[in-house]
């Protein structure tokens, strides 16, 4: 901490103030609870458990109310918190062909089993703004609207395609992956790492990466083979038992992307595979995954690289965390009195050496 301003302590404490006062707004007004944050701003709650990488609704709620809505600063705070909280053990990897999809769509196959669910989506609304909100008043409920979410299990889009060996396997490696949260990523980075990183990374910047895929920087032409939304069931093995239990169960948004592959000297042509796995609903986020992670292959299936930005793992995984990024960005609004009177010294030294040259030239 930079303690070389004069007073600096009561007017970082004077600060503090004004900003809670900020925070709590007019108070002629009700307070906003964290219980209306977690029901009414669902979805913001989900950005930030996902890139906070911990899975509390209520917490994620808290954080964004503290944080006045600012949701990169909500995820610092949820990161900061998960970092004093004992680690107990590992779950078993969730097995999300049981989930209980509140949606389900496929832009591969019209008719496939199971059906398309769209569930709860803005993709058919007109965005107009609705002045029903503002005053307040609940809109009607959907016709049709189903009480229990669509029978689980429903199988996956990329099972049709595997039955006459149209696209890759899935790869398996039942190697624990390395823990971002607890050791610091490394080059080169293997995919369960990526992956990781990816679930993790800046909304915005994954969804500029996946984007400049599809304009043409990594010639990544991809299909939504199965876009998910719905509930698995989380089990921990529990050794004096002897089995795994069940010990509660997460919302999750998964994508699997259908890419063109034109085959190598040893692979027959094929499709691929992009994934994205995202706590909560978050289906922007999972398809920018799986497109990102389809362009960060190219390597391992044998294609060349075309200099795109997408395809460099480098670029992509470094640059990917909200929270690195603005912690680097915002600490050069801090106090650098030492550093930039070194730097005013030598342009003025500079300039009066520049102007005796000119003088003499003269």
């Amino acid at each position: 901490m930079y303690v070389a301003v004069k007073g600096g302590e009561r007017a970082i404490e004077n600060a503090h103030g004004w900003l809670a006062e900020e925070r709590r707004g007019d108070p002629g007004l009700a307070e906003l609870s964290v219980a209306q944050i977690r029901e009414q701003l669902a979805l913001a709650v989900n950005r930030v458990m996902a890139e906070g990488s911990l899975y509390d609704p209520d917490l994620a709620a808290l954080a964004i109310k503290q944080a006045r809505g600012d949701l990169i600063e909500a995820i610092f705070l949820i990161r900061a918190y998960r970092t004093t909280l004992p680690r107990f053990g590992a779950s078993a990897p969730v097995e999300t062909g049981r989930m209980a999809c509140d949606r389900r769509i496929s832009a591969t196959f019209r008719d496939v089993p199971g059906g398309q669910i769209l569930g709860p989506t803005f993709d058919y609304t007109h965005r107009l703004l609705d002045f029903k909100l503002a005053a307040e008043g609940e809109p009607p409920e959907a016709p049709g609207h189903p009480a229990e979410p669509a029978p689980a299990p429903v199988p996956r889009v990329a099972e049709f395609l595997n039955r006459e060996g149209l696209i890759e396997e899935a790869p398996r490696d039942d190697t624990p992956p390395p823990d971002l949260t607890r050791e610091p990523l490394e080059m080169p980075a293997d995919r369960a790492l990526r992956l990781q990183a990816l679930a993790r990374a800046d909304e915005g910047f994954t969804l500029s990466m996946a984007y400049s895929t599809q304009r043409g920087y990594a010639r990544n032409h991809a299909f939504v083979g199965e876009l998910r939304i719905g509930t698995v069931p989380v089990e921990m093995e529990i050794p004096e038992l002897g089995f795994a239990v069940e010990i509660g169960e997460v919302t999750l948004t998964e994508c699997e992307t259908v890419n063109q592959f034109t085959g190598s000297k040893t692979e027959p042509a094929q499709f691929t595979r992009g994934y994205g796995l995202v706590f909560g609903q978050t289906e922007r986020k999972a398809i920018s995954m799986a497109l990102v992670d389809r362009a960060l292959r190219w390597e391992e299936l044998g294609e060349d690289n075309v200099g795109a930005p997408a395809q460099d793992a480098e670029f992509v995984l470094y640059h990917a965390d909200n929270i690195q990024a603005t912690g680097f960005l915002e600490h050069i609004k801090l106090p650098h009195y030492v550093d930039f009177q070194s730097e005013l010294e030598l342009v003025r030294k500079l300039r009066r050496e520049a102007q005796e040259t000119r003088e003499a030239a003269e």
